[in-house]
């Protein structure tokens, strides 16, 4: 029976270490279809850094910092409504926290 285990929990191993694998190697493809665009993302949830107050992914204090950037689709970013305008494909400081 501990046979069975260790086979079963080698090939699970496996099975994770390939589906990893996989999903690192699609990464860059996926990215290329993104873009960086700032001022939209809710405050902690922005992709990584853009500037004062940001150091990297999940850092931003408030919701829409300007200095703060999302993944989005390639071409949307300017079209992405907000309570302060449009989404930016370059960062400023509009919006960011004192």
């Amino acid at each position: 029976m501990k046979t069975a285990s260790k086979t079963a929990f080698a090939a699970a191993g496996a099975l994770s270490a390939a589906l990893t694998m996989g999903a690192l190697t699609a990464t860059p493809a996926a990215a290329a279809d993104m873009e960086k665009c700032y001022g939209v993302a809710l405050a902690g949830e922005n992709d990584c850094a853009a500037g004062p107050g940001t150091s990297c992914q999940g850092t931003s204090t408030i919701d829409y910092q300007s200095n703060a950037w999302k993944l989005v689709p390639a071409g949307t970013c300017t079209s992405i409504e907000t309570p302060f305008g449009n989404g930016s494909l370059e960062d400023s400081d509009s919006n960011v926290p004192a």
